[in-house]
């Protein structure tokens, strides 16, 4: 995405960045509720067509198992509740990419911060059904 804003304190790394590009070309792809990690530049966990978000990040959590330490995640759309965050940081993922446009986009934030992660907003959604 042209327009990337970081909006937590920490700023990706270069190679975050880069990785983060990379899950947000792949999530565009997957429909409804997707939730890709990455890393390496490869797709270690992918979850989909759940009834919310953070029933897609479990799967995709539970696919990418000890790898997701230290890998990327990257949402279609964004969070409505700071849930997935929290359980991205609990499998050790270290940085997000996501639309934001939420109205608890802060809570996200909050949840991210907290947890020393990088989470980046591109205002373009790819959710689909």
């Amino acid at each position: 995405p042209a327009e990337l804003k970081v909006v937590t304190k920490r700023q990706p790394t270069a190679a975050e960045l880069k990785e983060l590009q990379f899950g947000w070309k792949v999530v565009k792809y997957i429909k409804s509720n997707a939730i890709v990690l990455t890393k390496n530049f490869g797709t270690i966990g992918v979850g989909a067509g759940q009834m919310n978000r953070v029933g897609s990040a479990m799967i995709a959590i539970t696919q990418a198992g000890k790898a997701a330490q230290g890998a990327c995640l990257a949402s279609d759309a964004y969070f409505p509740m700071p849930d997935t965050v929290e359980e991205a940081a609990k499998a050790g993922v270290t940085a997000i990419i996501q639309p934001g446009g939420s109205i608890k986009d802060q809570e996200s934030i909050y949840m991210a911060d907290r947890f020393g992660m990088a989470m980046v907003f591109t205002g373009i959604r790819h959710f689909r059904h």
